[in-house]
């Protein structure tokens, strides 16, 4: 299986459920965090070069992105991808599809 496969907003649930912890980014701009969120830790799309040493803190771990519809975390997957990182997982359908769970 491809390490960097997408995931459905009924896994994201099923993980957020969970007893373990999951590395949550939400990749949506600030204000819309603030009107509606999943707990995960903001860092916009446009600010993700800027913090890619928090990912690499997170090396060989699942990285999890979501965002309004999946369209921005998709970019930023692909662009951690191109980074070079591994297991990142963009969340389909993002907080809208969620939302209707």
């Amino acid at each position: 299986m491809d390490k960097n496969y997408d995931i459905t907003v009924e896994q994201l649930k099923e993980l957020l459920e969970g007893e373990n912890q999951i590395n949550l980014f939400d990749v949506r701009e600030e204000y819309e965090y603030e009107d509606d969120n999943l707990g995960a830790k903001l860092i916009p799309l446009g600010e993700i070069p800027d913090h890619l040493d928090d990912f690499k803190a997170l090396n060989g771990q699942d990285i999890y992105l979501h965002c309004r519809s999946g369209a921005r975390s998709g970019k930023a997957k692909q662009f951690l991808l191109a980074q070079g990182f591994e297991n990142v997982h963009n969340v389909i359908g993002g907080i809208m599809a969620f939302r209707e769970l």
